[in-house]
């Protein structure tokens, strides 16, 4: 065992130990929304700049969280509630005596506002990556839905779709109405539509008027103008989480009022558990009591904050560490690309040097042009001390003493520190520093750096990255690339479309292309660096054959850089580029290429890297998570490939699937995931993803990720029906098709402890199933769903358990007594992420009378089934979720073979038994009004 693994957790509790004893609040600055006395406090909303300013709308942003306040604290029976705001304002908007944000960014937020349309137009969403219980990423509303009254009539009152939609992003529970499958049979054979809960009335309405189900139904889809439209007056009140615009839904679906049949995402997620359970399961409301008395919460507090004049500081060690594996030379390499390219322009940038103690290299200089960019470079650390020791609380004091006088504070700065000490005294400037208002990211150097520095960032709300002492690679300038500019505006901020490193031979060459689409192409540059002697030979070719050579590079033989800067927008394509090695040495070559969008009409594509779990203790393992998107758009069908570097082992490369499946939750929502848990050693693991897309493929989603609010398009009112305005939906143009691009960003790092030294035995079961399907054919049940692997989504599974039963609560309480399903004609299992079908006949299951579950009649004609993965060492996976079938047969009906049929057979029936039944009132009030008829013209001849 290392000295740092015995040193790590002791100094974690340390820390730990410390930030128990800070004021409470300062502990909250970067820790995003918590929970205190019912309340929430630090939900952060934020604007994006492209949103034009407009007087309403922060009143209306108010006025809804407001409203939702107090819907969510009756919702939830008096236990949660709103309490404090921060509204982030664009700095594109006019300065209105705002406060000044401390370490709040855009990036950060769990609400933003934009205004790139989906194909839903106005829908609010939410971003959901993770499963049942799980936060998702944020939610996303358009100004148009928080300024337009009318959309009110469709999506119900403002408070009540955040609720909804805060359910999803807190709770992590899904939808309960479902647009694909609007309707299903139910076990006792009767059509029903999609809801939660049944109780919620409506009728069939058409073109021109209500009419009967078999106008109405189709193969799997309702006609074309024909849906279900509910009564605008209620008796039930669940369920938010299906249709929170009904006034009289208030509560969420509990175990009494949940509909466990509806085929939709709640069900199929959460094993079809209620919104409410999963949500009385989460740590909210477990720390969390019913508030005594009957009042109302105190209505929420608003702080309105803008970034003023943007601040950074680069706070980078210079103690002999750094002369280690060529530490400095990277760090000079990035940080010339970081003030050359990618820190925007008008920013006030200062530069900190530190071993034990803390020296200022620059004061604060705004750049305004190119030259006060080299200005800031010719101030960076040219050489290292001759000292070892490092102190970080030194670098950071006098980082402050640089940003405080511009404005007299630190509060909205940012500080970029850079170590490769294993400074143990981080602790004695931790109050300082979370007081202090700055936003700190760290980029940690080599295997000696303690957690305290990862946990600096994790506390101020800033991204925390590892760079591995190896010659190629490029993750020091990947981290600068990624640090966020905390605006959220994409048309300005730098996109990396390439980085890669090779240590290439002498006289071989590094030859490769880099796609620039035609959403990017402004100041689009390319990066060389090297890491001995002079510079590689360069030669760059674009898509029409321009050839750029070395002379054409702009060169700086101090930090072995060449860089060359296309002159307006660069040419749409592939561009190639070759970089020969013509030393008599091994020599790391290595590639950057960064761009900015072309145009403010069309967002550029982007990826966002994240992982679920921060700091893992072996063997949990580490999802990780690609969100590729055009805008909103997610993008489909792309290659994604993750490589993440241990401090000392080889790279690992894992490809990421978005095909809901293992790590993956949701099919085609632009989310690429992938379970990694190849931990080779303790330490830190440093992630990037390469994101490449071809144009030859359909990729462009129509829909804008996540689970969204529904939007009701009508009502039935008194009787009459009462339709609203169609529901906006703003098409994609045919051009956006066709179009290809590259995309690099890193993913930060993690931290992996308690990795055993010597092989171990298996301990990384088969991932759970999450995606299983049931379906009827003829008098069999078809069971479909993607094999996991043998380690969660790798490799392949040695064998399958099926269990099915009658009673829900059986197959989810006790799995293991379920009937076994004899699956001896199933195949092994296929490779993971393979589709897998099986066929089976549940005809002696539902027939055999010991097999009846207590209290169930046997006018059910409902399974349920689930299913689990084990491996050659018989570890076996998390029980699936659980998919459900109807069996019903109607008697004397020839076999039809598939569900819809029997649907539509049912309906036909039952419409054929009312005609009959109209039919025959109708002849006998014809006949009763002849006779009356009869008898009133005889009675008056007899008078006359």
């Amino acid at each position: 065992m290392t000295r740092r693994d015995n040193v790590g957790p002791v100094c974690s509790l340390k820390f730990v130990t410390l930030l128990v004893a800070l004021v409470p609040e300062l502990l909250f600055l970067g820790a995003g929304v918590q929970l205190q006395d019912n309340g929430y406090d630090g939900l952060l909303i934020a604007i994006n700049p492209q949103v034009s300013e407009d007087q309403n709308l922060i009143p209306n942003i108010k006025e809804m969280i407001t409203e939702a306040s107090f819907y969510l604290f009756n919702a939830t029976k008096r236990r949660v509630f709103f309490r404090k705001i921060k509204i982030l304002i664009p700095t594109t908007w006019k300065a209105n005596n705002y406060s000044k944000v401390k370490q709040e960014l855009y990036e950060k937020a769990n609400v933003i506002v934009t205004d790139w349309y989906g194909a839903h137009g106005d829908d609010p969403y939410t971003l959901q990556y993770r499963g049942c219980g799980k936060e998702g990423k944020y939610i996303h509303f358009t100004s148009n839905f928080l300024l337009n009254d009318d959309l009110t009539a469709g999506y119900g009152p403002r408070g009540r779709v955040f609720v909804h939609e805060w359910a999803h992003l807190r709770w992590g529970v899904f939808d309960e109405y479902n647009n694909e499958k609007p309707f299903y049979i139910n076990g006792q054979n009767q059509i029903k539509v999609t809801r939660c809960s049944s109780d919620i009335t409506g009728i069939f309405v058409c073109e021109k008027g209500p009419c009967p189900q078999e106008n109405c139904i189709i193969s799997k889809l309702f006609k074309e103008g024909c849906m279900f439209i509910y009564n605008s007056t209620q008796n039930a009140t669940a369920s938010i989480m299906f249709m929170q615009s009904l006034s009289s839904v208030v509560e969420f679906c509990d175990a009494r009022t949940h509909n466990q049949e509806a085929p939709n995402l709640q069900n199929q997620m959460c094993s079809l558990r209620s919104a409410w359970d999963v949500i009385t399961d989460s740590a909210d409301f477990n720390h969390s009591f019913p508030m005594n008395g009957t009042g109302l919460p105190p209505p929420p507090v608003f702080s309105l904050i803008q970034a003023g004049d943007k601040v950074v500081c680069l706070v980078l060690d210079v103690s002999s560490k750094m002369e280690e594996a060529d530490r400095l030379l990277q760090l000079q390499q990035a940080a010339e690309f970081y003030l050359m390219q990618i820190v925007e322009i008008h920013t006030f940038v200062g530069i900190v040097s530190f071993n034990s103690k803390g020296e200022i290299r620059a004061q604060l200089h705004q750049i305004n042009s190119d030259d006060d960019r080299k200005l800031l470079v010719s101030h960076l650390p040219s050489t290292v001390s001759a000292e070892a020791q490092t102190s970080v609380c030194s670098g950071l004091k006098k980082g402050f003493e640089v940003v405080e006088k511009l404005n007299g504070k630190a509060h909205g700065s940012v500080m970029i520190l850079v170590t490769s000490g294993g400074d143990e005294h981080i602790g004695n400037c931790l109050l300082t520093v979370l007081s202090s208002g700055s936003t700190i990211h760290s980029i940690a150097l080599g295997s000696s750096v303690v957690e305290n520095l990862e946990e600096l960032s994790h506390h101020t709300g800033g991204v925390k990255f590892f760079v591995p002492d190896k010659s190629n690679s490029n993750s020091m300038i990947d981290a600068f690339s990624r640090i966020p500019s905390g605006t959220g505006d994409i048309f300005q901020q730098r996109i990396q479309l390439e980085s890669t490193g090779e240590n290439v031979k002498p006289h071989h060459q590094l030859k490769n292309t880099v796609t620039v689409d035609n959403s990017v192409g402004n100041d689009t540059t390319f990066l060389v660096t090297w890491q001995t002697s002079g510079p590689p030979e360069i030669a760059l070719v674009d898509p029409n054959g321009r050839k750029y050579y070395t002379s054409d590079f702009i060169t700086n033989p101090a930090l072995r850089t060449a860089r060359l800067c296309i002159p307006g927008t660069a040419e749409p394509g592939l561009w190639t580029y070759t970089l020969n090695n013509t030393h008599h040495s091994l020599q790391a070559l290595k590639v950057t290429v960064t761009s900015r969008a072309s145009s403010s009409a069309m967002p550029p594509a982007t990826v966002e890297v994240f992982v679920e779990r921060d700091s893992p203790q072996f063997p949990h393992p580490v999802m990780i998570y690609a969100n590729v998107r055009k805008g909103i758009y997610p993008i489909l069908n792309a290659t994604v490939t993750a490589t993440i570097e241990p401090e000392t082992a080889d790279p690992v490369v894992l490809k990421l699937f978005d095909d809901g499946a293992g790590a993956d939750i949701i099919k085609n929502d632009g989310i690429y995931s992938r379970y990694f848990f190849s931990f080779a050693v303790n330490g830190s693991y440093s992630l990037k993803v390469h994101v490449s897309y071809s144009s030859s493929k359909s990729g462009l989603a129509h829909s804008v990720p996540g689970n969204r609010a529904i939007y009701v398009p009508g009502y039935i009112a008194n009787g009459n029906i009462q339709m609203n305005a169609p529901r906006k939906s703003v098409g994609r143009h045919e051009e956006e098709q066709k179009w290809g691009f590259s995309r690099v960003s890193s993913g930060g790092s993690f931290s992996v402890l308690g990795v055993p030294a010597d092989p171990h035995p298996d301990v990384f079961p088969p991932c759970k199933i999450i995606d299983l399907e049931a379906v009827k054919v003829e008098e069999e049940v078809t069971l479909s769903w993607t094999a996991p692997g043998e380690d969660y989504d790798q490799g392949q599974a040695n064998s399958y358990e099926i269990r099915m039963s009658q009673s829900l609560q059986k197959i989810q309480d006790d799995f293991n007594n379920a009937i076994l399903v004899n699956i001896s004609k199933l195949l092994s299992p296929q490779q993971a992420g393979t589709k897998e079908i099986f066929t089976f006949s549940p005809k002696l299951f539902t027939n055999g009378p010991d097999h009846q579950p207590d209290g169930e009649t046997q006018e059910s004609h409902r399974i349920y089934v689930a299913i689990r993965a084990i491996d050659k060492n018989s570890l076996k996976s998390a029980v699936s979720n659980i998919a459900q079938v109807s069996l019903f047969i109607p008697p004397n009906s020839a076999p039809v073979l598939a569900r819809d049929h029997l649907i539509l057979k049912g309906v036909l029936t039952a419409v054929s038994s009312i005609g009959i039944i109209c039919l025959t009132i109708a002849v006998t009030h014809y006949i009763l009004n002849r006779k009356k008829r009869a008898d009133e013209k005889e009675n008056g001849t007899k008078l006359i």
